[in-house]
Order: structure tokens, then C-alpha cells, then sequence
């Protein structure tokens, strides 16, 4: 499964979520860090929801740039 990322910047580090994974969440000093630590996120995560037999959902958010 590919899931969007939302990545933001804080004034002193970065923070991601998944919108398709509520709770899915990690930070990290820099993009790369909080990219690694993300996807480590979303294997914990979903690797969660299975043992605890719960639905994995499906990725649904699509992801665009729009110029303004």
C-alpha cells in the first residue's frame, strides 16, 4: 500500500502525518529524519491494527500541486 505523507515545518524541527492513518504521526530534525521515522510510523502502525485484528485502511488521499 502507498500512503500520503503530509510533512510541515516547525521553528525548530519537521512533523508528518498520514491523513489515511489517524494517530500516524512522527517528527524529526530534518526532512530526512522525519521521512525515515515516518515510515517507521506507518509499519508500526499498521502492523498494530493487524494484531489487534482491526481493518488496515485503504489508502485513499491523492496528493496535488497546484501553482498559484
Amino acid at each position: 500500500m502507498r500512503y500520503a505523507i503530509v510533512i510541515e515545518k516547525s521553528e525548530s524541527n519537521y512533523a508528518a502525518y498520514v491523513p489515511d492513518l489517524p494517530g500516524c504521526v512522527s517528527t524529526g530534525k530534518d526532512i530526512q529524519e522525519v521521512d525515515n521515522n515516518i515510515r517507521e510510523a506507518i509499519r508500526l502502525h499498521v502492523e498494530g491494527l493487524r494484531e489487534d485484528h482491526l481493518p488496515v485502511p485503504e489508502p485513499s488521499v491523492l496528493c496535488e500541486y497546484i501553482d498559484a
